[in-house]
């Protein structure tokens, strides 16, 4: 069985009406990146914090999938299908994806900060000041913040290298590390970008791109795919 590993990012989970920080001039729900994901935000005010993530908890608690989650999954008919996605929400998982790779962590997970290792799943939608790791010290949002390492790149790669067609879908692949994966790819491979604002040109080799937004343009490329199989 050939595999298909699929590279989604934030546009994917727009179509499902959860919003980007970059479509908005670097407000994500009217805050500051800077106050609310990364380290030293968490620091200064750990409240604050908690609180945005609960509110995008709950945001996520009324989005459903899309077309595009949906039509990912048909692929696994015939495919070995590995999701790697820069989106934190579940949305991949709910439609039914079995393999998925969060490469910035999950939102509805927590986890401790004195142990990484140590990682809670968060019943309902609100993690707050006082709940604590089994070693006693305070759960953070399991999420990869800006500044942080990104521990699953490693994996990521290794995937992509496996890879015998590619899709990258609601990303503009600018963002490293994560826009460095299509290089692990084997040069001869297929690949597939489904992005309404996809560059003219790219450095990457047998790109075949659809200029469309992801649940208007990944059910018709999954057909192709089964079609091919």
């Amino acid at each position: 069985m050939k595999t298909i590993v699929v590279l989604t990012g934030a546009g994917i989970s727009a179509e499902s009406g959860i919003k980007t920080f970059r479509d908005s001039d670097g407000l994500w729900e009217e805050y500051r990146i800077e106050d609310v994901a990364t380290p030293q935000a968490w620091h200064r005010n750990p409240s604050l914090v908690l609180e945005f993530y609960n509110q995008r908890r709950k945001q996520l608690l009324t989005a459903e999938p899309n077309a595009a989650h949906l039509a990912l999954v048909r692929l696994e008919a015939k495919y070995n299908v590995q999701i790697i996605t820069q989106n934190v929400d579940d949305l991949h998982e709910r439609a039914g994806s079995t393999q998925v790779l969060h490469l910035h962590g999950e939102l509805k997970k927590a986890r401790s900060s004195v142990d990484e290792d140590l990682v809670y799943e968060i019943m309902g939608s609100e993690l707050n000041p006082g709940d604590m790791c089994e070693k006693g010290s305070q759960l953070r949002p399991h999420i990869v913040w800006f500044g942080e390492a990104v521990p699953m790149i490693v994996p990521a790669a290794r995937i992509c290298q496996n890879a015998d067609f590619m899709i990258v879908v609601g990303t503009s692949m600018q963002v490293y590390p994560a826009a460095g994966l299509l290089e692990y790819a084997k040069t001869e491979i297929p690949k597939f970008l489904v992005d309404p604002n996809a560059p003219d040109k790219t450095f990457v080799r047998n790109l075949n791109t659809i200029r469309q937004k992801a649940g208007t343009g990944i059910p018709p490329l999954v057909d192709q795919l089964l079609a091919m199989a």
